[in-house]
């Protein structure tokens, strides 16, 4: 979904009494020269949600090790500056930054637009995490400047762009102040998360609030914060609250793997990690998430791949490995773009209660997220599953952070960045050594920065700070694990 705008370029002729009232004389009002806020922001969520649940699936879900690919697999093996169908979201991310950013100018400059700021202050920092969350130290305070001459942005480091002013918490934290400060009565249009509903983006801001303080909790105290966002219990908390929109069955707005070709679509079959996780929890959304293998007749056995093969050294039959479900090919009009939902929060929460930076029932918000995530992705929860199954909290000594983290990652499934993430800063779920890595046997700890940034912003791409050359293998700053 592309929203082209027209721009009306008007030529000064060499005497005033040429040029006056030539502006308005010549301005075509049904070509305005600024975008309006509405398509922005819609393009704004669609095209963030719709490129980067595909970017997960290709890329994030290989580093995370829900699939693994059969061939032209030098991604999977750890040489990820090989992208091939996915692996480099650079582009996607500052793309959206950037026009996010114009809805937010004109949000702050145009009365009329105002009801804009607060959902755009909120994207920004979604947007923003996801970036350093990726890549560690970006640029950021400098960016998006070119239209004032600053091509050749610096680098600010990933501790400055969560905690700084204008950066990840601070612009939660003031579009929720905007949001609650507006006192127009202009609707919110353009709104395909919430439809309009400002209540809900400021519920989906406390929801990233929780999300971003875990994340940086190794590093800062955040207990104080995160007990208030919990205690004043605005957060999402029911699958009906999630920031999700859904997509199509057929073409334009289905997932984008059901555009792809056969051959392309059936290069992505289950992860070994992810099958015997979800075999281990005998948990049946293995049926949804992925399809029997092709040479089974019984349509019951499920075989997943060791990640990174080398397909120059080995025979691999697809129909010896499940594909992806039908959820992400022939039924996408089932999957949602998930930008943060109610099963994810919970998890957090019974984290930060598990760790003990807030006062809560760890046990009962697991339960509450697992429950929702079955429920999320359309599967019967077991009858035994939370209690005497292998998913019960602290079942036989299981290390109850693990748990929930695992339950975590399982449900991000489309949003592949997000369990590699995870799993960066918490070491859950255990990952295992890639079959032929190209990366000396070590995991991926951040996304290398494209090539073009090496000529297009060398001055600053040189200094950048703790990634050692661009080295993958650079923990980022939230990252003590």
């Amino acid at each position: 979904m592309k929203y082209l705008i027209y721009i009306v370029l008007v030529f000064p002729f060499l005497t005033a009494a040429c040029t006056e009232g030539f502006e308005e004389l010549n301005t075509n009002p049904n070509a305005p020269t600024e975008a309006e806020p509405a398509l922005l922001l819609r393009q704004v969520i669609y095209d963030y949600g719709e490129e980067m649940s595909y970017e997960g699936f290709v890329a994030g879900n290989l580093l995370g090790q829900y699939f693994a690919m059969v061939d032209f697999n030098l991604f999977d093996r750890h040489s990820l500056t090989d992208p091939q169908l996915g692996g480099n979201p650079w582009p996607v991310l500052y793309t959206n930054l950037r026009d996010n950013e114009i809805m937010l100018k004109g949000a702050r400059t145009n009365p009329s637009d105002a009801v804009y700021e607060g959902p755009a202050l909120i994207l920004k920092a979604y947007i923003a995490a996801a970036l350093t969350d990726i890549y560690g130290d970006v640029p950021y305070t400098e960016a998006l400047q070119g239209t004032s001459g600053n091509i050749t942005p610096a680098y600010d480091t990933q501790e400055r762009i969560y905690t700084g002013a204008g950066g990840i918490i601070d612009n939660l934290d003031q579009g929720i102040a905007a949001i609650e400060n507006y006192s127009g009565n202009l609707p919110l249009a353009g709104d395909i998360l919430f439809n309009g509903n400002l209540n809900a983006w400021v519920t989906f801001a406390n929801s990233l609030k929780i999300k971003y303080l875990v994340r940086i909790s190794a590093r800062q105290d955040v207990s104080a914060e995160l007990q208030r966002i919990y205690s004043e219990g605005n957060y999402i908390a029911t699958n009906s609250e999630n920031a999700t929109f859904s997509f199509t069955d057929g073409r334009p707005n289905s997932f984008r793997m059901q555009q792809l070709r056969d051959g392309d679509f059936n290069l992505f079959v289950l992860s070994e990690t992810m099958e015997e996780i979800l075999k281990e929890l005998e948990d049946p959304r293995i049926a949804v998430l992925f399809r029997s293998i092709g040479s089974d007749p019984t349509g019951t056995e499920y075989r997943g791949l060791l990640n990174g093969p080398d397909a120059s050294q080995t025979s691999i039959s697809v129909a010896d490995y499940s594909l992806a479900g039908t959820i992400f090919r022939e039924h996408t009009g089932d999957l949602e773009a998930n930008f943060m939902t109610a099963w994810e929060t919970h998890f957090l929460l019974a984290e930060a209660a598990e760790r003990g930076l807030i006062s809560a029932n760890p046990q009962t918000h697991y339960e509450t997220g697992v429950q929702l995530a079955f429920e999320y992705w359309g599967t019967p929860l077991p009858a035994t599953y939370l209690s005497t199954g292998p998913g019960a909290y602290g079942s036989n000594g299981a290390n109850k952070v693990e748990q929930i983290i695992a339950q975590k990652w399982i449900a991000n499934i489309i949003n592949g960045y997000e369990g590699w993430i995870e799993y960066r800063r918490t070491g859950f779920p255990q990952m295992k050594p890639v079959a032929a890595s190209l990366n000396n046997n070590l995991f991926p700890l951040r996304m290398p920065y494209p090539t073009d940034e090496t000529v297009l912003n060398g001055i600053n791409f040189g200094s950048a700070t703790g990634t050692h050359g661009n080295s993958v293998n650079e923990r980022v700053w939230w990252d003590i694990n």
